[in-house]
């Protein structure tokens, strides 16, 4: 995930069949994404939405817990 998309870390989620997505924008803060929600869902009110808080992929260095970035030899 580059830099600008981590400054938009609230996404809004249009539901596609067989398990698809695609993101609709990225919002600096969950109000602006609900906002954006509700004009959608009058627009397109068959079409399932939701929003979610996505920080993608560690920077690259960092280790999540339990995850060692060294081999083990």
């Amino acid at each position: 995930m580059s830099y600008s998309q981590r400054l938009y870390p609230w996404a809004l989620i249009r539901l596609l069949p067989k398990m698809q997505r695609v993101v609709v924008r990225r919002f600096r803060n969950r109000s602006d994404a609900e906002g954006h929600l509700q004009a959608l869902k009058r627009l397109m009110p068959d079409e399932k939405f939701i929003i979610i808080f996505d920080l993608g992929d560690p920077i690259d260095g960092d280790s999540i817990e339990g995850e060692s970035t060294d081999e083990e030899s």
